[in-house]
Parts: C-alpha cells; structure tokens; sequence
C-alpha cells in the first residue's frame, strides 16, 4: 500500500480534529449569545471536550489491541463526525456540552492512532519523514484554528464551525476503509477489561483538565471548588499508577517507563509544548489587550510563524537521518528558548516586524524538537507496544500545553499586580517627572475646557498609563520564565539515546 496514501488517510481526520481543539475559542461570544449562557457556562464547551481528549488519548493503545486499529479507527472518526453534526444542531448549551464531551472522545484516539500508524508504515530510516508529516497536524493545528473559526463564524455562522468536519470526516472513513490494513498484532484481541484502572484515569485526569482550565478564573486554592478537585485528582492518579503496576492488563501500560530514552523524552516534549502554547497564548493576548490589534490582525502575526514551520518539517525530517538527532534537539531547544527571551523584549513601541520576528524564530525550532525528539523517544519501542507508548507521548504533549497555558495566564496576573504596586510608589508629588507630566496634562484638558476636572482628567491618564507598563512588565515576565524552563530542559538530551538506525545512516553518509 502507497504509504503516502496512508499518510493523507491518517492526517486528514487528525488535523481537523486538532483545529477542533481551538476552532471554539473564537467562537464563545456567538454561541454564549445564540444559546442564551453566560460567559462561564460558554467556557465549559471548551473544557468539556478537553477533559474527554485528555481521558481516552491514553486508553488507546489498550482499546486498539482488544477492538483492532482499523475498527477503533473507523469508530473514532465516525464518532467524531457525527458529534460534529450534533454540535452544530445543538439546541441548548447543555445539549452542547454532551455533545462536546462524546466529540472528544472519539477525537482523542486519534492523535495516538495516526501517530503509531505512521510510525509502522514507514521504515526506520523514513521515520523523521512521517514524523515531518504528522508535525503538520499537531503544529499547524493550534495556528490555523483560531484563524479558520473566527472567519467562519464572521461570514456563516458559529455551527459551520462544527458542519465544516461532516465531509471531511466521511471522505475519511471511505479512505480508512479501503487504505488501511491492520498488522496480525493489531487484529483485536481478547484483554481482561481493567475497570479500576479506568475509572481511576478518567476520574484523575479529568478533574486535572478542569483544575488546569478553571484555575486561573477560579483564583486557585483559594476557591474551595478547585481545591476539592486537585485533591481527587492527585489521590486518583496516584492509585492509578499503583493499579497499572500491578494488574495482568492494564489500560496504560506504565512499564514502557523503564525505558529512560522514552521517559525523558516525554518530559522534554512536556516543556516543549508548555513553552509552545503558553507564548501562543500570550502573544495575541498582548497584541490585542495593549497594542490594540483587531483579533484578525493579531492572528496574523501567528501566521507567519504556521508558514516557517510547514518550510522547515520537510528539512528537520532529512536532517534527523543525516545528523545525530541529539543535536538537532539541542538546536530545536536553543532556538526556542531565544525565541521567549526575544518576546521577553517586547514593549509598547513595538512596531508589527519585531513582534513577528520572534514567532517565526520560534516556527522555526520547534520542527527540530518535535521530529528528533519522536525519534529519540520512540527508538527503543517494539511495534506491539507503539500504540501504547503514542497515547502516553500524545498525552503528555497535551498536558503540557495545557498546563504552560495555565502557567502563563496565572504569572501574567501575579507580575502585573506586583508591578503595578511598585510603579505606584513613584506616583507621588515629590516624583518630578510625575509632577511634570501632571502639570502638562492638567493644562492640556484645561484648554480643551474640562475646567475643574482637568486635575482628575491628568490622573486619570497617568494612572492608566501606569497600569499599561504594569502589564507589560508582566508579559515580559512571563516570557521571561517560559524562556529560562526551556533552557533548562537542555541537560536532558544527555540522557536520550541515540537510534542505532540513525548511527548507521550518519556512518553510511
């Protein structure tokens, strides 16, 4: 079988499912309005199908071995595609939220799923090449979702966003149907059905997304609700953890981490997505709330960086068979992290160049850290085992990105209320440049007749400007932290080993 074919098979459904995660956000305002819910009750359509993502990505390998691949395949996207019709005819926001949480679970599986498919269909020496592929998915996704929903729901209506997946996902069944084969291991088998592991996976997992996506609005522990559920969810994972050890068909196989290449690897590409959607995350939040930038305008500073990544995925994928993947992951992770500490850089001045710049270094890194560092991790895994170890893979990635955008929004607030606080200090009137700057604008409302309030009116803008700096301060310092946790990742590659496919290759050339 043409293994291109099966490339665009396994892709075409994974990346729609990839917009999917993002495609809402944009969304929330038409919805919340067309439904008739407040802004909190809205949210919950995106954390709803977050949470059931999050809980079926790593029970894949597990349900492929006991339903067969193509069969789970198949289902998942058929899932998917019908919920997407559901979604888009949802009468209420809470036949909304259902339907959400059934999408993400047949979306979940299939991240894993494609990735492992690829990864068997291409021999070893190709695996930087289906690896470039899948990239394109998982990196191109978060970019052109919020892109593609805001300019479907402007110029349609926000159920195209759910609709627009209907013929896409039955093209895709039909290709599954006719190009996909399953190997002998992957028929389908019978596996004692772990019910406790299950439980407690969705239980623990499921209350980690909430916690991860309601913190922030939620002020963490000091809410009651946010404190209960981190609670349940450590407890859960904990006894999950001590479950899959122990029984004789575990949902997770948890023994894959005694490989040290594949439980380092999954920690680097943890801190490689935490640094990649918490900068995606600030950035528009930045253009838009102190560079006054339009939504449109600030998704098209995400754009460029979409663009360098899709160039650079075919070259990382050469290179990662050419030289040794180690160095090119230290190259990815270097790049990256001067990436942040150039968006660490930014100030109120910032003209549309230099706020680009820094997003196109940072599309250019990550293709390097994403393909080496999936050969890295998955060298040592037996083809049994793969469809395992790509659900954990894909779960971490996700938790990280999940867990750099609640790190990100929560330092944002923290630094900006300290430096508001501190910049304060200086507003006094034994300050001469706050005295200056008082006069001059006193005098300037006096003249344009504000009378008694020109006093007042001069504060007022100066205060205002005072908080200004303070939130750009805070940015500055969330990029800051994202910048340094990058680099510090570093000393991990030392720990990965190297391919015995990719030595050959070097030697050969």
């Amino acid at each position: 079988m043409n293994k291109w074919l099966i490339t665009l098979t396994v892709m075409l459904p994974t990346l729609i499912e990839i917009i999917d995660t993002s495609v809402v956000n944009v969304s929330l305002d038409h919805i919340r309005g067309s439904l008739s819910a407040g802004i909190e009750e809205s949210t919950w359509t995106i954390t709803s199908y977050l949470v059931s993502n999050a809980i079926i990505i790593p029970m894949t390998g597990w349900i492929s071995r006991r339903i067969g691949r193509k069969r789970y395949l198949l289902l998942s996207i058929a899932m998917f595609t019908l919920s997407s019709f559901l979604c888009g005819s949802a009468w209420s926001l809470e036949s909304l939220v259902f339907f959400r949480i059934i999408q993400g679970i047949g979306g979940g599986a299939l991240q894993p799923l494609s990735q492992s498919i690829l990864l068997e269909t291409f021999p070893p020496h190709q695996h930087g090449t289906a690896m470039a592929a899948f990239g394109i998915g998982i990196m191109f996704g978060p970019i052109v979702g919020p892109l593609l929903g805001g300019w479907i729901t402007d110029n349609w209506s926000w159920r195209w966003v759910f609709y627009i997946n209907i013929p896409i996902g039955i093209i895709s069944i039909l290709m599954t149907i006719f190009f996909i084969k399953d190997p002998p291991y992957m028929k389908g088998m019978k596996l004692k059905i772990d019910y406790l592991g299950i439980m407690l996976l969705a239980i623990g997992l499921g209350c980690l997304q909430i916690v991860l996506d309601k913190g922030q609005s939620e002020n963490w522990f000091d809410s009651r609700f946010i404190t209960t559920l981190t609670i349940i969810s450590g407890l859960s994972l904990v006894l999950f953890i001590i479950v899959e050890l122990f029984t004789e068909t575990p949902v997770v196989n948890l023994k894959v981490f005694k490989n040290l290449s594949f439980s380092t690897g999954n920690v680097v590409m943890f801190f490689a997505f935490f640094n990649l959607f918490g900068s995606i995350v600030l950035l528009p939040i930045y253009l838009q709330t102190l560079m006054g930038y339009t939504a449109t305008l600030a998704g098209l500073v995400l754009g460029p960086g979409g663009l360098a990544t899709l160039i650079v995925l075919p070259i990382a994928g050469r290179l990662v068979h050419k030289i040794n993947p180690k160095i090119i992951l230290g190259a990815g992770i270097l790049i990256c992290s001067y990436a942040t500490y150039l968006m660490s850089n930014f100030n109120l001045q910032a003209d549309f160049w230099s706020i680009i710049w820094p997003r196109i270094v940072l599309g250019i890194g990550m293709p390097f850290i994403f393909i080496s560092l999936t050969l890295l991790t998955m060298a040592g895994i037996k083809k049994e085992d793969m469809g395992n170890a790509t659900g954990i893979y894909n779960l971490l990635r996700n938790l990280g990105g999940s867990f750099g955008v609640a790190f990100v929004t929560t330092m944002l607030g923290r630094r900006t209320q300290f430096h508001q606080f501190r910049l304060v200090e200086n507003l006094t009137i034994f300050d001469h440049s706050f005295q200056y700057a008082h006069e001059q604008l006193s005098f300037l409302f006096d003249l344009k007749g504000f009378g008694p309030l020109s006093e007042r009116a001069g504060l007022g803008l100066i205060y205002r400007e005072l908080l200004r700096q303070a939130s750009m301060l805070g940015f500055n310092d969330a990029f800051h932290l994202l910048s340094i946790l990058m680099l510090c990742v570093f000393v991990l590659i030392f720990l990965l080993k190297r391919p015995e496919t990719s030595s050959k290759q070097v030697a050969m050339h």
